[in-house]
């Protein structure tokens, strides 16, 4: 027993009273949109392999071949010996994915958002920084590591984001606006064009988390900001989700690369990628910019979802992309329905607060590709005899 233990089980006790408790439970992907789990193959609506990438041979063949060639670690941070020419090669393919001069690599998406924020703030202190209400949170650590308080507006409301720019930002020596292209609770998206206009005209560094978008939106799979080429100053993406794979990357100007290395502590204190990780993120890349044909059935299937939740009286959020939310209300609602679909084969994650509002608890429904119409029909008739 340490002194802590009797706080620890009070805190649990307490965290379970509001239905809030959570446990980990072993899984494994499988083909199919299915998973396996207790033994048994469930159909899968919780995963972020949104282009069933993750199965993918080529993606298995490069990481395992890598890994065979270069070894199962880096062996150091990227200003040590950690950086291959492995790593400069999958960066400059990422920056051409994304059209932009340059990249790094960083270990996970909430390492890179946690770290670069502050990064920024330090360029220019007492920047002014304005954030979508629903960021991510680990984007909201990276403000709170960066010491700065918000300036939140409201979600998706563009309106308000220039009202505080004008009234709050205009004797900023900086101003930085943090907002996701694709948000990963409700599936919406945010208005890139009139975003890039708002920033040029107040002068505002543009940062907009890609996490949910890469791969699956946008000219061949670039995200939300390459539909507005040169006009978001820092992306920051995920290889973890559509991409089948796992780390992230930031990019941006050749400029903006280079201060990173220099001052990102996210950067420069943690260990290179593995090789076995470098080279599944490169066989994505070969693959991502011709699969249309995968995210338009992508975009079918979360169209016919919403519309037969909506059939049901389930309400479906702002949501436009492969995330859908199955609104019900309470935490025990949510957690109840989500035990009454296992029981049906079928995985579909309870989201409570503190990670949604109260009063918002849902089914967060996140399709994959490899997914047919079939399923959609089947989820439905489940959640309409559990209701």
């Amino acid at each position: 027993m340490t002194t802590l233990d009797s706080r620890f089980a009070e805190a649990l006790r307490a965290i379970e009273d509001r239905g809030q408790l959570r446990r980990l439970q072993p899984m494994q992907l499988a083909p199919q949109g299915r998973l396996l789990r207790d033994g048994g193959e469930f159909l899968d609506f919780s995963s972020n392999d949104y282009l069933g990438l993750s199965r993918h041979p080529l993606l298995i063949e490069r990481a395992s071949a890598w890994a065979a060639e270069m070894g199962a670690g880096a062996g150091a941070s990227r200003l040590v010996t950690g950086t291959s020419s492995a790593h400069l090669a999958v960066e400059a393919k990422i920056a051409a994915f994304k059209g932009t001069e340059a990249a790094l690599l960083f270990a996970s998406g909430w390492q890179a958002n946690a770290a670069v924020i502050p990064a920024l703030v330090k360029a220019a202190p007492g920047a002014a920084v304005f954030t979508d209400r629903l960021i991510h949170a680990s984007l909201h650590q990276g403000c709170a590591a960066a010491g700065v308080r918000q300036i939140r507006f409201r979600h998706n409301d563009l309106d308000d984001l220039e009202t505080l720019l004008a009234s709050k930002g205009k004797d900023a020596p900086a101003r930085i606006i943090v907002t996701e292209s694709v948000f990963s609770m409700d599936g919406d998206r945010a208005d890139m064009q009139r975003l890039a206009a708002i920033a040029r005209a107040h002068d505002a560094f543009l940062f907009v988390d890609e996490a949910h978008a890469t791969g699956v939106l946008g000219p061949g799979g670039a995200g939300l900001s390459a539909t507005v080429p040169g006009s978001v100053d820092l992306v920051m993406g995920t290889f973890s989700k559509a991409l089948g794979g796992f780390g992230a990357y930031v990019a941006g100007s050749r400029l903006l690369c280079d201060y990173l290395i220099n001052a990102c502590g996210g950067f420069i204190f943690s260990t290179a990628p593995p090789p076995a990780v470098l080279g599944a993120i490169d066989a994505a890349l070969d693959l991502v910019p011709s699969m249309d044909a995968e995210r338009r059935h992508l975009a079918d299937l979360a169209e016919r979802l919403r519309s037969g939740l909506r059939e049901i009286d389930l309400d479906t959020g702002p949501s436009t992309t492969q995330i859908v939310p199955a609104i019900v209300g309470e935490a025990r609602t949510a957690l109840e329905l989500s035990r009454k679909l296992a029981d049906r084969g079928i995985v579909a994650a309870a989201i409570r607060p503190p990670t949604v509002p109260n009063g918002t608890s849902r089914l967060r429904l996140a399709l994959r590709a490899s997914q047919e119409t079939g399923d959609i029909e089947r989820l439905l008739a489940a959640i309409r005899e559990t209701r």
